[in-house]
């Protein structure tokens, strides 16, 4: 393995997959740089992407007319970033920006989708990685609007 599969397989949300998937996802994927403030997505905008992040932070947020950006939660190496591109109609949730210079691995959605349908074997490893994560988004936002909304 070389390049970006083995930077796919040495980061914690791909732990164990087969190298054969890793291959597959490598061909999505293109290592991508932002610096300090960056706005990586906004919510509303086509979610063609999904982040792995090496190195840095990026918050989540959800923006309120009456409290501007709020964090949900945020995120740092080893952490994944976009799951939007698995779900019509493939528009992100959040709005996503870094609180720090942030290394990222970008994957095509797109590309992945069309790869998913055609090998059963991918979309299921894909799917059953990115299940937890949106779960404990959900929680975390819940918990935070929790907060914001109490009295």
């Amino acid at each position: 393995m070389e390049g970006l599969q083995q930077i796919l397989a040495e980061h914690p949300f791909f732990n164990g997959m087969e190298e054969r998937l890793l291959q597959i996802l490598a061909g999505c994927a293109s290592n991508v740089r932002f610096d300090q403030g960056d706005v990586i997505f906004r919510e509303g905008e086509e979610a063609d992407k999904f982040y792995l992040i090496r190195n840095g932070r990026v918050a989540l947020q959800v923006i309120s007319d009456h409290r501007g950006p709020l964090t949900i939660s945020t995120l740092d190496g080893g952490d994944i970033l976009g799951w939007s591109w698995l779900s019509p109609p493939y528009h992100y949730k959040f709005t996503a920006r870094t609180v720090a210079a942030t290394r990222v691995i970008s994957l095509d959605g797109k590309c992945l989708r069309e790869k998913a349908q055609k090998d059963d074997q991918l979309g299921y490893e894909l799917l059953k990685r990115f299940v937890p994560i949106i779960e404990d988004r959900l929680q975390a936002t819940r918990l935070q609007l929790l907060d914001v909304y109490k009295d």
